[in-house]
């Protein structure tokens, strides 16, 4: 008898598509690496939305964002969707199905209680011993302040990682190790070399639970999404991690200025809004703030973040190594789909900007896409346009599996040569209630340009890649590219009229 295939999607989160080794870049990604030199990757894949509520609500369901409704990050999806999705389709089918880390499918930092687990007013309503279901996923260990410069609090505003590590790590007393800044200091706020030391990280913690998932494997295939918080900013690695790479090696962004001019009206508000700390903060800096030394994008400063950057994911690459080896040891690896995306990109100093938002450049708009598993071909690189909306598709087409009916397609037919892509989408109301710019933007991205517009007033932006790849000189307006212009708008047409109204505001992330 065939045994049914184990899926395991792993993801991080805003990591840039150019950030793996095969792209050359220096990142060092051996075990990333090592699942493309024996599957596919897909040079050209993008983020359903460039914030992490709503790409991983795209991920998890196979809808676009103003199909599922959650159109920017504080939207909280609707249960039956979500039970709909990714863990529920397996589930259905007969498989264990597990969820691992980060989730932010629900909003945290809401107005009031929303009863969801990462709710920060809620978590605590859920016992330390709750494993779920959630989300459609039965089995359930998550974090709910994922990213370690966030305050500490004590239980019960805590789920899984936060219990371990107040019981086994001494919880406030190893967290705030996370705050404390190793000598010599960077050139940037937003780069740590932090005292946390590795253990305590949450990196190690999910490749733990993920090798634990695989040890425990009873007679049943595993689905599992197994989800790493970094390299989400801050940009805070422990020892070794924080190390790994020295600032003379790094290969920073090559335009790091900031340019607004010939740019559509909302790069200069977005800019301006975001220059006001006392709106968002100081971690939602998205360049042109003068904070002073610590805060501008010298070459000292880019060189510190963008090799910490690094390092934060070469220790994600070092768990996934970790998962490979498990499976392997258990016998399960040649049996097993793995996947490995991220929710979105990041900036990274490109045009002088840091973190994401509503301008849609290549760093932040594409993410690295890798599979491997039985039947698929090694060595590949497809070129095709293709969207991480294609992953709940593609794992149940793998599986044997009818999937929900959504706007991803399989990729399968890609690396058999029976099908090909001219294009992809992605889509983001930005809202007044989060900032001064108020749009529905949607972008298109093709083999050769990448077209953002506001539906609302017409104003855009499009690059040709093939020979502007730095997206310097728009071409929106320009006469020369009226013809590729409508094709794209064409291409941004052609989406299902699915769309739905946005979820509620419940907060703001």
């Amino acid at each position: 008898m065939t045994r049914k295939p184990n899926v395991i999607l792993i993801s991080t989160d805003q990591q840039r598509g150019d950030c793996i080794g095969a792209e050359g870049r220096g990142v060092r990604t051996p075990n990333l690496d090592r699942i493309g030199q024996a599957g596919v990757r897909f040079s050209r894949c993008i983020t359903p939305h460039p914030m992490c509520q709503a790409a991983r609500a795209s991920i998890l369901t196979g809808k676009l964002p103003y199909s599922h409704g959650v159109r920017d990050n504080g939207r909280d999806l609707d249960e039956a969707l979500a039970a709909a999705g990714l863990g529920g389709t397996f589930g259905k089918a007969g498989y264990a199905t597990h969820f691992i880390g980060k989730a932010h499918l629900s909003s945290q930092q809401t107005f009031a209680p929303t009863g969801r687990p990462e709710c920060y007013k809620s978590a605590g309503d859920f016992a330390p011993d709750w494993r779920g279901s959630y989300m459609g996923f039965d089995d359930v260990q998550l974090m709910l302040r994922p990213h370690h410069h966030t305050q500490w609090y004590a239980p019960p505003e805590a789920l899984h990682y936060e219990y371990w590590l107040d019981l086994h790590g001494g919880g406030q007393r190893r967290w705030d190790r996370a705050k404390d800044r190793l000598t010599p200091d960077t050139a940037h706020f937003q780069a740590w070399r932090s005292a946390l030391e590795a253990p305590w990280h949450s990196s190690p913690w999910i490749g733990d639970r993920a090798i634990e998932m695989i040890d425990n494997k009873d007679d049943r295939p595993l689905m599992a999404w197994v989800s790493f918080p970094d390299p989400h900013p801050p940009f805070l690695a422990p020892q070794p991690w924080c190390d790994s790479y020295t600032p003379e090696e790094v290969t920073i962004a090559r335009h790091p200025e900031l340019d607004l001019e010939n740019r559509p009206w909302w790069h200069r508000a977005f800019v301006e809004d975001r220059a006001r700390p006392i709106k968002q903060g100081a971690e939602h800096n998205a360049g042109g703030i003068d904070w002073g030394q610590k805060g501008e994008l010298t070459d000292a400063a880019l060189r510190d973040i963008t090799r910490i950057y690094f390092g934060m994911i070469s220790a994600v690459d070092h768990e996934v190594g970790r998962i490979l080896h498990a499976l392997e040891t258990a016998g399960e690896l040649d049996n097993t789909y793995v996947i490995f995306i991220s929710d979105h990109g990041e900036w990274l100093g490109d045009h002088g900007l840091l973190l994401k938002g509503p301008m849609l450049y290549d760093g932040l708009l594409r993410v690295p896409c890798l599979i491997r598993g039985p039947g698929i071909p090694g060595g590949r690189v497809i070129e095709d346009p293709v969207g991480t909306v294609d992953v709940l598709a593609t794992a149940a087409d793998l599986a044997g599996l009818p999937a929900p009916e959504g706007h991803g397609r399989s990729w399968r037919g890609l690396w058999t040569g029976h099908e090909s892509r001219d294009f992809a989408l992605s889509e983001y109301e930005v809202d007044s209630q989060r900032s001064a710019v108020d749009m529905d933007l949607v972008t298109v991205r093709s083999a050769r340009c990448r077209m953002s517009m506001d539906l609302r007033t017409g104003s855009g932006e499009l690059y040709d890649l093939h020979d502007d790849p730095d997206e310097m000189v728009n071409r929106f307006d320009d006469p020369a590219y009226a013809a590729i212009r409508r094709e794209h708008t064409d291409m941004i047409r052609s989406r299902p009229d699915d769309r739905i109204p946005a979820a509620p505001r419940v907060g703001w992330h």
